[in-house]
């Protein structure tokens, strides 16, 4: 059924936001410049092949992806553990509040068909724990390692494995 969006004049079915694959980017808050440029460079790969960004809306791993996805002309939704839209980084299109604290981790891997962490401490700990009881897969830069990580040497291999899988 192609029901007209308001303004738009566009169907539900045409929209990209609707359908475009979702690649999550989790990290720490604080990340050393490397984790930071290997967030930028995936934020930028991310949207060149045209996925939509998702993250948790602020600083550090987060803010570095958005740059990157902005960069390159992507979309970026910002999953925000907080109540005000004014907490996101600059670069986030789709502000969502929640009001959660840590909890909306759950909900920043959920929306997500594939997630790469970079970096990151326990918070990033728990949207791994939460995309791999979800079934989501995650692959790691620099991260935690563990079962349930697909361990990668740079963002050039996470986006050729996720376009393989997204692509399949």
């Amino acid at each position: 059924m192609n029901v007209p969006t308001r303004n738009t004049g566009m169907s539900h079915s045409q929209s990209k936001l609707r359908t475009a694959p979702r690649v999550a980017v989790i990290g720490g808050h604080s990340a050393d410049t490397e984790a930071l440029s290997s967030a930028e460079e995936m934020g930028r790969l991310i949207a060149r092949h045209g996925y939509l960004l998702v993250t948790g809306g602020r600083g550090g791993v987060m803010e570095a992806a958005s740059m990157g996805a902005k960069s390159a002309g992507g979309t970026v939704l910002g999953i925000l553990p907080g109540s005000s839209r004014s907490e996101a980084n600059p670069f986030v299109d789709i502000v969502v509040t929640t009001g959660l604290g840590h909890l909306r981790n759950a909900l920043v891997v959920g929306n997500a068909d594939i997630v790469v962490a970079v970096d990151g401490a326990y918070g990033t700990l728990s949207e791994i724990a939460h995309a791999n009881i979800a079934g989501i897969p995650v692959l790691g830069l620099g991260t935690w390692q563990i079962p349930g990580v697909l361990p990668m040497d740079s963002p050039q291999q996470v986006i050729q494995y996720i376009r393989k899988h997204l692509e399949a």
